[in-house]
């Protein structure tokens, strides 16, 4: 490829097999840090790079879309959210998006569950105990957390993701409504119980955890729906910190509407409202579900599979 203008950048940090990849197979540009939208348009522009493996921190608005030159064939996304970027004014600017829809599943389910037992079983409080160097036995009325099995957990969203985390509560005993914009097929329900309006659906949610996308659903869990939960109950989220008002969500902690929360995703990241922490009852984890070796390099793979269908002329795997 030599003397050819490199095919691709790769605008963010990505783990080692999966820039090898990109740089073996595209002669790619590689970020040394996360871009951001003004970086990889002027990149993009200068260099007449046909691919973008994007990120979040690629906020790419209608006027950054307008801009993009000729040569840009497609913007790979290697997760399943799209929600930081304009995709309509990308299209429209013939710019084809994709993401990769299926790869986190499982470990964004198993994050789910950590953080549905981490709040219902106090671990950060107890971990707390542990590393301040536990010198006070505890007997059999103190610190007492609640038992998941037997408890009935609401899903909002029931995807891929959605249904990964209702197989795995199976395991724990738990029973399983959920509220989505459709019913799902009966070999996909199973045994869950599909209610159509959600409001409808709190009141009977021991634990309720939200599996879907930010952006058009808006602020989804305000005051008037974390006051629909029975009180004590647990509050789980590894979907977008968009759709929780997090005034409302630290008022049910504080006063006891909530039990406790389990919370992957904030408003703003990384610099999250403090308040959050400050609070023993809400286990927290850095927007890490689907952070682990295997599922990190098969979405910056996915993404790579895009981009190779696309530049080669074929119709892209996942499009947005």
């Amino acid at each position: 490829m030599s003397g050819a203008p490199p095919r691709l950048l790769v605008a963010r940090r990505v783990p080692e097999a999966v820039a090898a990849r990109a740089q073996h197979e595209f002669d790619a540009v590689m970020a040394d840090a996360d871009m951001d939208a003004d970086a990889v348009l002027q990149v993009v522009t200068e260099k007449g790079i046909a691919a973008v493996l994007s990120g979040p921190t690629v906020r790419l608005t209608a006027a950054h879309a307008a801009a993009l030159p000729d040569s840009l064939r497609i913007i790979a996304n290697p997760s399943a959210g799209t929600d930081h970027m304009d995709v309509a004014a990308c299209r429209a600017r013939g710019v084809i998006v994709t993401n990769a829809p299926d790869v986190l599943t499982d470990c964004t389910a198993d994050l789910a569950l950590l953080l549905i037992l981490g709040a219902c079983r106090r671990a950060s409080e107890y971990e707390r105990v542990m590393r301040s160097g536990w010198r006070q036995s505890f007997g059999m009325p103190d610190m007492l957390g609640i038992r998941p099995g037997g408890k009935t957990l609401g899903i909002v969203g029931m995807g891929r993701i959605g249904q990964a985390v209702a197989q795995r509560a199976r395991a724990f005993g738990m029973r399983i409504l959920y509220n989505n914009r459709r019913r799902l097929s009966p070999e996909q329900e199973g045994d869950a119980e599909y209610v159509p309006e959600l409001r409808a659906m709190l009141p009977r949610c021991d634990i309720l955890s939200l599996h879907l996308p930010g952006g058009a659903a808006g602020m989804l869990m305000t005051a008037e729906m974390f006051g629909l939960l029975p009180r004590g109950a647990v509050f789980v989220n590894t979907a977008r910190g968009s759709l929780v008002d997090e005034d409302a969500l630290i008022q049910a902690l504080e006063s006891g509407q909530l039990f406790a929360a389990g919370l992957d995703v904030f408003r703003r990241e990384p610099d999250f409202d403090l308040r959050l922490a400050a609070l023993p009852n809400v286990f927290l984890t850095p927007h890490v579900a689907s952070a682990t070796v295997e599922t990190r390099d098969a979405m910056g793979f996915r993404a790579l599979d895009n981009v190779a269908a696309v530049l080669a002329g074929r119709a892209p795997i996942d499009p947005v």
